[in-house]
């Protein structure tokens, strides 16, 4: 109540000062003036009060789900970064080691090279980690780096996701991924699952 009073009185006042010290015709001028400013301070919230019920639902719900796709969680590489230093298909072509490419057979493996001296392994989980609920002791235990620092396969690492909608989300996403200025060629391993297919087609037969 205390606080109230004032604002009363000060709005009386300024009332007060326009009819009494302001001679009338300036008078009706400040009312104009202050009747277009109402109307321009109006409107003002209107386009803000408009913009910010319509438009934001959605958009909000946009962003949320994007958000909860990117946080997952927020010590992951988001989608918004993977798509930004990613390679183009036309940047690719322009790279011999995607000359030859081929995804492979999708399992739930998949395989990285050209990797870059200074990859470490949580480089990789920093951005394969977002395919995996670590929620889940299930995918925890699946989810599984290897990478290779000596002998020949130096630069090339071997990744275990927890299903094979992963692996080719992960595949799909992080193909041409720059990492220490050196893209990424990531593809399916290669598993033992070729031999038992050929065995199913030898019963088949």
């Amino acid at each position: 109540d205390v606080f109230e009073q004032p604002q009363h009185v000060g709005h009386k006042k300024i009332e007060f000062h326009i009819s009494t010290d302001i001679p009338a015709v300036l008078q009706i001028k400040s009312e104009k003036e202050e009747k277009n400013d109402l109307y321009a301070t109006t409107e003002g919230v209107d386009n803000t009060g408009f913009g910010r019920i319509f438009p934001a639902p959605s958009s909000n719900d946009k962003m949320e789900t994007e958000e909860k796709e990117d946080e997952i969680p927020s010590e992951f590489i988001s989608r918004r970064d993977l798509e930004k230093n990613r390679l183009s298909r036309e940047e690719m072509e322009k790279f011999s080691v995607f000359k030859n490419y081929e995804p492979g057979d999708p399992n739930c493996r998949i395989y990285v090279k050209n990797l870059a001296k200074q990859v470490q392994e949580k480089d990789l989980k920093f951005i394969f980690g977002r395919y995996v609920d670590f929620e889940s002791e299930v995918e925890r235990n699946m989810f599984d780096i290897r990478l290779m620092k000596e002998g020949r396969m130096k630069g090339q690492a071997f990744i275990g996701l927890p299903n094979e909608k992963a692996a080719a989300k992960a595949l799909k996403e992080a193909n041409g991924y720059v990492l220490f200025e050196k893209p990424m060629v990531v593809q399916f391993a290669r598993s033992a699952r070729p031999k038992q297919d050929a065995n199913e087609g030898k019963r088949k037969k």
